[in-house]
């Protein structure tokens, strides 16, 4: 039996939570179909509905590759995150015994993922903590929305070389989880705030920088050729080193 589209979408933001799939990845159609022993038809179609997502992009010519966030869109990502999560705990009332039990069982497996050296794993938990959460506050379909969401801001921090601390990460989530279980939402949500923003914050993100900086600065006249005169020079005369040119003070003229 073959794969179905939406297994196939679901696999790939599974890997790129879990740091498998870098920003710019190239997700070729023939490939997957193999991988996945279905038609290209339902591999297109799992790209197209990760593409309608935010997740991959299409060039007509290059095919499909996993988006590379710009930084205007990661920021505006966090921001996105940041709306959702603290008003999706500000509007909820008291969390049910079942759903505590669900998230402390999550922090449990993200306690022993710190302890392992499978890097891949630890990142899917501390990811899908958001979503876990989303779901048992009782709102799946923000669930939903905020999976997109921490798989965009999972390709941020790939992109941008996070230094973000996955213990820290962790320990935020157990902090959030015992205030929610103790009804202090006012808190949870302040810590949730606080946990999105130290993330965030982590980014390496420069300013926008002049792209044409470089070549700028390489042809630029150099000093000696802008204001130095010509010499004359005795044609008998064998040429000194100084008259040997070279490539550079030649470009230099030449600019």
């Amino acid at each position: 039996m073959s794969t179905s589209a939406s297994e196939i979408s679901a696999r790939i933001v599974e890997a790129v939570m879990a740091q498998k799939l870098a920003p710019g990845s190239r997700l070729g159609e023939q490939q997957l179909a193999m991988l996945f022993d279905c038609s290209r038809t339902i591999v297109r179609e799992a790209l197209t509905r990760l593409a309608a997502r935010g997740i991959v992009t299409v060039s007509a010519r290059r095919g499909w590759f996993v988006i590379e966030p710009s930084q205007d869109e990661a920021r505006e990502a966090f921001e996105a995150r940041r709306v959702i999560e603290l008003g999706l705990i500000r509007s909820t009332g008291r969390i049910d015994k079942a759903a505590l039990r669900q998230l402390k069982a999550h922090l449990q497996r993200e306690k022993a993922a710190l302890k392992e050296s499978d890097v891949g794993n630890r990142s899917f938990l501390l990811g899908d903590f958001h979503v876990c959460l989303a779901e048992c506050l009782g709102n799946t379909l923000l669930a939903d929305t905020l999976r997109d969401f921490t798989a965009r801001t999972t390709l941020i921090a790939m992109l941008y070389q996070s230094t973000h601390d996955a213990v820290q990460s962790c320990e935020d989530h157990v902090q959030i989880v015992a205030a929610l279980e103790r009804g202090d939402h006012a808190a949870a949500e302040a810590l949730m705030a606080e946990h999105i923003g130290t993330v965030q914050s982590a980014l390496r993100v420069q300013a926008p920088s002049d792209p044409l900086a470089q070549l700028r600065d390489a042809l630029a006249p150099l000093q000696n050729t802008a204001t130095a005169k010509p010499r004359r020079r005795n044609k008998a005369a064998a040429p000194s080193p100084d008259d040997t040119p070279d490539s550079s003070t030649y470009l230099g003229a030449l600019l």
